[in-house]
Formats: C-alpha cells, sequence, structure tokens
C-alpha cells in the first residue's frame, strides 16, 4: 500500500475547496454576462448601462483572481462597450 503523506492529502483538500469557489464564482460571471447580453439583444438601453458596471467589476476581479485569464477579461469588456455604444447610437 502507497504510503499518504499528510502534506499532500492537505494540499489535496485545498484543491478540492478552491475549484469549488472558482467554479461557483465563474458561474456567477457567467451568468452576469448571460443577463447584460440579453439586455443588449433587447436593446434595453438603461437595464445594460446598470448591469455594465457591475460587470465590468466583476470580470475585473475574475481576471484579479486569475479565474479567468487576463486577456479573456479584456475581450469580454471590449465587446460589451461596443455593443452598448452601438446600441447608444442607434
Amino acid at each position: 500500500m502507497a504510503q499518504r503523506i499528510k502534506a499532500g492529502l492537505k494540499a489535496n483538500r485545498q484543491n478540492i475547496n478552491r475549484r469549488s469557489h472558482n467554479r461557483e464564482l465563474r458561474s456567477q460571471l457567467r451568468g452576469a454576462l448571460k443577463v447584460i447580453r440579453a439586455m443588449l439583444n433587447e436593446k434595453d438601453l438603461e437595464g445594460a448601462k446598470n448591469a455594465f458596471g457591475k460587470t465590468i467589476s466583476l470580470i475585473d476581479k475574475m481576471a484579479s483572481k486569475k479565474i479567468i485569464h487576463p486577456n479573456t477579461a479584456g475581450r469580454y469588456k471590449s465587446r460589451l462597450t461596443t455593443q452598448l455604444a452601438n446600441i447608444s447610437s442607434s
């Protein structure tokens, strides 16, 4: 039977907890993106502007915690900004 090193067991427990927490945060981000995209598709300018700040803040938090890649965060923010500007101008 293989040896079980205490540090290895603890590291495994930590990984499980961290993975669970990161999944929850990623799920929260996906939900926020889905909501703002729906508002943009419906051309709900006021609702989209209200959700925009919160969504951008959430994207930045996820990138700073390394849950999503910084370039992915930039891409999300750029696309949302462009879509919001297109709706505002029309």
